[in-house]
């Protein structure tokens, strides 16, 4: 990277946005730069998606240790070291961070370290980091800083007292106790991992269900798969008045209906949402429109409103997704450079990685109710899976509903073992406006979890063998 070097596009961001953009435009034959202020990847790759889902396995394999027996297996006494738990969930995503920059050398991108600024159209200064002084020309700029978890007012964030997820993937010791407020992907996801490893695990959430954004019949076996597993949870409950101490934190539960109580834990997560990272990222002389809650405002070719500034992923509002957060990116950078015309998000697969796992996509029996949409449902239990009774993963359910009109698949939903990669299959479906009764005809292999989408297409007309 040269002063004098004049770019077809400079990337603010390395995360699955920011990255997958710079290489798409590498692809194109274009001269990129990518500016990240930590390391390639991003919050996924370093601080999310990547080092969660390690710790995770880690949890789901300890868990299995203890079930050893019903496989004919025994075990004495199974015991871990959070440290080397921790370490090896920063392994992984160091070796992660390495194929980025990997691919950024292959692609021919310049990766330089550091905050970008969006001094003027067509200039990015880098302001923080490595890089520091740095003065980027460019035709395009395009805006993939992502968000950062929210914190509560007047609360410090100390990473033992009160963390972030963030914080808790790095925890020096596994606390005893843990409150985790808020019960999305995030929240759900330590929960499972805090209490497999043995902390005593309270889950608030404010709204009426775990899951919000999930189908109500999922949200309410988790909640019983959650409480049998030994966690407390409380919906439609607000914390408050939280007080750090020396050894605990306190506050006050306050549910919609019953009377307010107290509760302490030796520690409190906060798993209350993101919030866009912006700060930095654009000059005030540079004037980009927001919407209401500070998210960048796009047009369908992900152009904000200064010409040849784009912006894609996290920092464009919800669904806030690694995997959607990819897409617009490569989506805005095929149609800067003319590869194609770009698509925005439609339909997309939401994921949460605890045990027994959530994956989903399209509308929700609920959502369909509301909008007085006429629709059948399919459904299979795991218990009636051969390969899932074997396995010892019975708990859970697949789910499908189709327009009563014609057919269409508007919604999947899947809880149980490996639904994270069975929603793949109806995803594609979806995509191609594949119907039910094709998935049905399609011949799964016998046994296997899949088997259960087939058989659940077949129920809609109640034409399912197992069940």
């Amino acid at each position: 990277m040269a002063e004098t070097t004049k770019y077809d596009l400079v990337v603010i961001g390395g995360g699955p946005a920011g990255y997958a953009a710079a290489i798409r435009a590498g692809q194109l034959g274009k001269k990129v730069a990518c500016i990240e202020s930590e390391r390639a990847g991003g919050t996924c790759l370093n601080w999310g998606c990547i080092p969660s889902k390690a710790l995770l396995k880690t949890a789901e394999l300890y868990t299995k240790l203890h079930h050893l027996e019903e496989f004919g297996l025994s075990c004495q006494k199974p015991s871990f070291d959070f440290q080397k738990v921790i370490a090896r969930s920063r392994t992984v995503s160091d070796q992660m961070a390495k194929g980025i920059e990997f691919l950024f050398k292959k692609n021919k991108v310049d990766y330089v370290v550091g905050s970008g600024s969006v001094s003027v159209p067509g200039m990015v200064e880098v302001v923080e980091g490595r890089d520091k002084g740095t003065f980027l020309k460019t035709d395009n700029i395009l805006i993939a800083t992502g968000c950062r978890a929210r914190r509560l007012p007047g609360i410090e964030v100390d990473g033992e007292r009160i963390m972030t997820s963030r914080e808790a993937l790095v925890a020096k010791k596994l606390p005893k106790s843990i409150t985790i407020l808020g019960a999305g992907a995030i929240g759900a996801e330590f929960a499972y991992f805090f209490n497999a490893l043995g902390s005593e695990v309270t889950l608030v959430e404010m709204l009426p269900q775990v899951l919000p954004q999930e189908d109500q019949e999922v949200a309410r076996t988790l909640e019983r798969s959650f409480k049998k597993q030994g966690m407390t949870v409380h919906k439609a409950t607000r914390l408050e008045d939280v007080k750090v101490l020396k050894s605990e934190v306190k506050y006050t539960l306050k549910p919609d209906k019953g009377d307010p109580r107290e509760g302490r834990s030796e520690s409190l997560l906060l798993a209350i949402g993101v919030v866009p990272n912006l700060e930095k990222a654009v000059s005030p002389k540079v004037r980009i429109d927001l919407d209401d809650r500070g998210y960048v405002k796009v047009g369908d070719d992900y152009q904000t409103s200064v010409a040849n500034i784009y912006a894609a992923g996290d920092v464009i509002g919800p669904p806030w997704l690694a995997h959607t957060a990819t897409y617009e990116a490569v989506q805005a950078v095929n149609g800067m450079f003319g590869a194609g015309k770009p698509k925005r998000v439609t339909l997309f697969p939401s994921c949460t990685y605890c045990q027994p796992q959530v994956a989903s996509q399209g509308e929700t029996e609920q959502a369909l109710k509301e909008k007085g949409v006429a629709y059948k449902v399919g459904k299979f239990p795991f218990t009636a899976s051969g390969k899932a009774v074997a396995g010892g993963e019975s708990d859970g359910f697949i789910k499908i509903l189709t327009s009563e009109e014609d057919g269409e698949i508007l919604g999947v939903h899947i809880l149980g073992a490996e639904a994270t990669e069975l929603i793949a299959e109806y995803g594609l479906a979806m995509t191609l406006e594949a119907t039910a009764e094709e998935i049905h005809a399609s011949i799964h292999a016998h046994p296997t979890l899949s088997e259960g989408l087939g058989e659940a297409a077949a129920s809609i007309s109640g034409e399912a063998i197992h069940i």
